[in-house]
């Protein structure tokens, strides 16, 4: 099983000029990414699996946290070892062989002591050690909430590793849209 993401910096220009991009069409990136990976896919006789199959969902974290490369991070978001908080998982491949894989890396939490992601969010949505969905919904709602809808979320920017990952705002900006237009469960 491989896992893609974006490898950044480079990631957002590249697909924000795609196809998907210019139609009016829902889910862009989505769309981009099963053109992408189910063209790979086909290449190298492999099958196609996408965050958004199911339900039910593919276990992605559970999937991500086998590799040696991503970790629960303070807020239990996954981290990576290069990207921080800011990870977005576009698809994998299931190989009909195996592959080798780069030894593990070094979690980036292990040696961070201030912790700033379980601390910068601006309405605590990760201080009782569970989500709370719904109450960062609703700050999204409020113009507090602009600094997280244009910027990305304060908890995931708030990470060094993140800070330094090539991400850009308005890729965040779009995730935080699409995070605040799906369905509020909790």
């Amino acid at each position: 099983m491989l896992l893609f993401g974006p490898t950044e910096p480079g990631f957002w220009p590249h697909v924000a000029h795609s196809p998907e991009f210019g139609s009016d069409q829902p889910d862009p990136l989505d769309r981009w990414s099963r053109r992408v990976l189910g063209g790979l896919a086909e290449r190298v006789d492999a099958m196609a699996i996408f965050p958004s199959d199911g339900p039910p969902y593919p276990p992605f974290f559970d999937w991500a946290l086998r590799c040696g490369t991503f970790w629960p991070s303070p807020i239990q978001m996954l981290v990576h070892h290069t990207a921080g908080l800011m990870i977005s998982l576009r698809g994998a491949l299931a190989l009909p062989v195996d592959v080798p894989v780069p030894p593990p890396a070094i979690a980036p939490c292990i040696n961070c002591d201030t912790r700033p992601c379980a601390t910068a969010c601006p309405v605590s949505a990760f201080e009782s050690g569970n989500y709370a969905v719904r109450a960062c919904h609703n700050h999204l709602d409020t113009s507090a909430g602009s600094d997280c809808m244009g910027h990305g979320c304060a908890a995931r920017r708030a990470c060094p590793v993140s800070q330094t990952s090539g991400r850009l705002p308005e890729q965040s900006a779009f995730h935080m849209r699409a995070f605040h237009g799906s369905q509020c469960d909790n």
